[in-house]
């Protein structure tokens, strides 16, 4: 594509979209944003704290560069330029190609083109594969070739030629420039031209968990004629949009999955509760709330809150978050000519770290919450409670969100025999829990890096208050909170945690839009959508304020459903599907619709029926609970993708039903999970217990020496219980690799026990042989 063409086509599609009277509706996708724009004159945003290379943009990243496969057939010249010289001696071409390549002063120069040491050589094979296998080479290059073959020309004539070829496999190259005018990401408020147009009044609510900073904002948000509230969770939202029609305020809901309009005429109220990604930056409000700030800084969807601050249109912007994120807000709104109010809180009940841990299930006590961070320890803990004959209430994060309410009621029951919870760091936000005593079980969690890599982290100080901060709710039963470990070792290690103060926060996460990503499959028009992702972000230019959030999630789907022919917008929504690429089935059905949306036939509940295998029957062990939660998802992502593609996801209502109905299903598989734990692992009749030291020793007067079954046995193959509970606990060995670990050692025991029985007989062997030798002598 030529440099003229380029130009041309980014004009005129900047002319398109300026002149737009209507927008997409906001929220379907982080592309929802406007058009990234260019600063204009008189615009009130000022740019501040932009990176020092702001006037020299950075190299790109070329590994990124993926080569165009140019046809070698006839082309359009025909024989031309045989007729008008020769035909070419394909030896001496070579070696003509070859003197080329070898040139410093030809790779020095394609240098200053654009072509760093891997491009050159990547054209360089590409051209010469071109110019010796096309059947006919276009005239002027076929001249230029035989006048060197020939000595009438130099090497170094091929040098335009190769370039034009260099940018044929390379189309950037040619529109590098206006690449990089796109992917400029330094001034992003001056994506959301509405929200500049009015002067807003931002006041941060700060303080920690359980202090009242969210009722205090949403008092204000039920004041008001109109306003919209965007939290992280699901929970959180349907939360909200009770509270404010219980309020007598009406007031909507609009998550991804669901939207929900109190008007029976499908008008919009004047108040809405949303999921952050779903939030309206073009539509108008009084007052707008903004939950959770602190989670600008996240990875993977700091973009939803840096697009929310930014572009919302409320007169009033309430910000809910932690204190460490004030001086940021103001720091970033300082660029869009906005001052801030700060409300500090504190909290409204005390919680106490306690000087000792648990050590033992035996030491629980109504009201207390253990905290895990894997489901396996979820299991397990929970199987050996109820041993001890007590009812425990269980919440992870992949629960459907009626299951974890079900369980939060059955555990906040003052009525309901259920008083102990097991949890992940799900019950950080979103849940209204009467717990007395957090219990860390451990301190070590899973998490992802900005690199998008998993890696196992001790827990930050802001993740330990928030989960800590569930201690002692404020008008809940327990009017004082407690915080400690189930584990001796890990109690000084959370105490210093604590005393930590939580660390700045100094960036805020940003997105490519879908506008962005279409502008450059215009000048890429043959590259992927996970390679034009990845270039745009190679490319990209940020000031020290914000950083591109981690893209790896899109790239994985983007990769999956390549192969299957869709435009680039429909491409880029189901992309941004939020589902969990970790369950295979889930995956499966992703690449299912796709395939299905593909070939233009509407998805209708008979065949996602079809798919899922409905109805689904009670689960018989664990396996199957966690494919009924996947079926779940499954029908979480048809909800999601029916609100952007209606025509093509038509039975929503009989899909909701069956989640529903599906969500029952699974309610009662969590109430009877024991059962379901014991059907799945029936050979172990007693789970190893937790103890109060990592280093297997009882460690407290409260610790029964003989309450674990595996101590003492190790003379019949079994492992030490002490390091084989930590093992299954920190998800590094599963029951089953336990088990076979038992049974190979056994194996060896008794292979010892063979070989040291031969070496005992090996001296009366040796003395009988001796003897014989003696008797042979004489």
């Amino acid at each position: 594509m030529s440099v003229n063409r380029c130009v041309y086509l980014f004009s005129r599609l900047q002319r398109h979209i300026s002149t737009r009277t209507t927008r997409t509706a906001a929220g379907n996708c982080p592309g929802s944003g406007l058009l990234h724009r260019q600063h204009r004159a008189g615009s009130a945003v000022c740019s501040r704290h932009v990176s020092s290379n702001s006037s020299s943009s950075k190299p790109p990243d070329t590994s990124l560069f993926v080569p165009i496969s140019l046809r070698t057939d006839s082309l359009s010249d025909g024989s031309v330029g045989v007729e008008l010289t020769q035909p070419l001696d394909k030896t001496e071409l070579l070696k003509v190609l070859n003197r080329f390549y070898k040139k410093k002063e030809m790779q020095k120069l394609a240098a200053d083109h654009g072509l760093d040491a891997r491009l050159f050589h990547q054209a360089f094979i590409s051209f010469r594969k071109f110019i010796l296998e096309v059947t006919s080479l276009p005239a002027d290059l076929h001249i230029i070739l035989s006048d060197i073959c020939y000595g009438a020309g130099h090497v170094d004539d091929l040098y335009p030629y190769f370039m034009r070829h260099a940018k044929q496999i390379f189309p950037m190259l040619d529109c590098m420039d206006d690449l990089r005018k796109i992917s400029d990401l330094r001034v992003p408020a001056n994506w959301y031209p509405e929200a500049r147009a009015i002067q807003r009044k931002v006041i941060f609510h700060a303080g920690p968990t359980n202090s009242g900073k969210t009722y205090h904002a949403i008092q204000r948000y039920l004041a008001a004629k109109s306003g919209v509230y965007c939290g992280p969770l699901k929970l959180l939202a349907h939360e909200i949009f009770e509270k404010s029609n219980n309020a007598g305020v009406p007031c909507d809901l609009v998550t991804g999955e669901e939207r929900t309009f109190m008007d029976s005429d499908g008008r919009a109220s004047g108040h809405v509760a949303c999921t952050i990604e779903m939030c309206s930056v073009i539509t108008p409000y009084e007052v707008a709330v903004i939950d959770e700030i602190q989670m600008i800084r996240d990875p993977s969807r700091g973009w939803a809150w840096t697009r929310a601050l930014l572009g919302l249109c409320a007169e009033e912007i309430h910000v809910c978050g932690e204190p460490a994120a004030i001086d940021f807000i103001r720091e970033l709104m300082y660029t869009t000519g906005e001052e801030v109010e700060v409300n500090t809180y504190k909290r409204l009940t005390p919680f106490t770290i306690l000087d000792h841990a648990v050590e033992s299930l035996d030491n629980l006590r109504p009201g207390d919450c253990i905290v895990c961070f894997s489901k396996n320890d979820i299991y397990s803990l929970s199987r050996q409670i109820e041993a001890r004959g007590l009812e425990c209430a269980v919440i992870y994060g992949s629960l459907p969100p009626g299951t974890k309410l079900a369980q939060a009621k059955k555990f906040n029951d003052p009525e309901d025999p259920c008083k102990i919870l097991v949890a992940t760091d799900a019950i950080g936000m979103g849940l209204n829990l009467s717990i007395r005593r957090v219990i860390f079980n451990s301190l070590v969690k899973p998490n992802v890096n900005e690199k998008g890599e998993k890696q196992m982290e001790t827990i930050s100080t802001s993740q330990a208050l928030q989960i800590s901060g569930r201690a002692g709710r404020f008008a809940s039963v327990f009017a004082e909170g407690e915080v400690t470990t189930m584990h001796r070792d890990d109690l000084p290690v959370l105490k210093e945690i604590l005393s930590h103060s939580v660390e700045p926060i100094e960036t805020a996460g940003l997105h490519p839009t879908a506008e962005q990503i279409e502008m450059f499959a215009y000048h890429l028009p043959e590259a992927t959508l996970s390679n034009l992702v990845d270039i745009f972000v190679s490319l990209s230019q940020v000031d020290g304020m914000y950083f591109v959030c981690n893209i790896e999630d899109f790239k994985f789907l983007a990769d999956m459903i390549q192969h299957i022919p869709l435009n680039l917008r429909s491409r880029y929504v189901f992309c941004t599907a939020p589902i969990n690429k970790k369950q295979p089935f889930v995956c499966t059905s992703f690449l299912k619709f796709a395939r299905q949306f593909s070939r233009d036939e509407p998805l209708t509940f008979d065949w996602v029926g079809r798919h899922v295998s409905w109805p689904l029957s009670a689960p018989k062990n664990i396996k199957d609970l966690v494919h009924l939660e996947a079926v779940h998802d499954v029908l979480d992502l048809y909800l999601w993708l029916s609100y952007r593609f209606m025509d093509m996801f038509p039975d929503t209502g009989l899909v909701r039903e069956a989640q529903r109905e599906l969500d029952d299903i699974i309610q009662q598989g969590v109430l009877n999970i024991t059962r379901l734990i014991r059907a799945t692992d029936p050979t172990i009749t007693n789970p190893p217990q937790t103890q109060g030291s990592r280093g297997g020793q009882a460690g407290g007067s409260n610790a029964s020496a003989g309450s674990n079954p595996l101590r003492g046995r190790r003379g019949s193959g079994e492992m030490d219980a002490s390091l084989a509970s930590r093992l299954v606990r920190d998800g590094l060995l599963t029951p089953d690799l336990l088990r076979q670990l038992q049974r190979e050692w056994s194996k060896d025991q008794k292979q010892e026990f063979t070989n040291q029985s031969a070496l005992d007989t090996e001296p009366h062997n040796s003395n009988n042989n001796k003897g014989k030798r003696r008797k042979k002598k004489k």
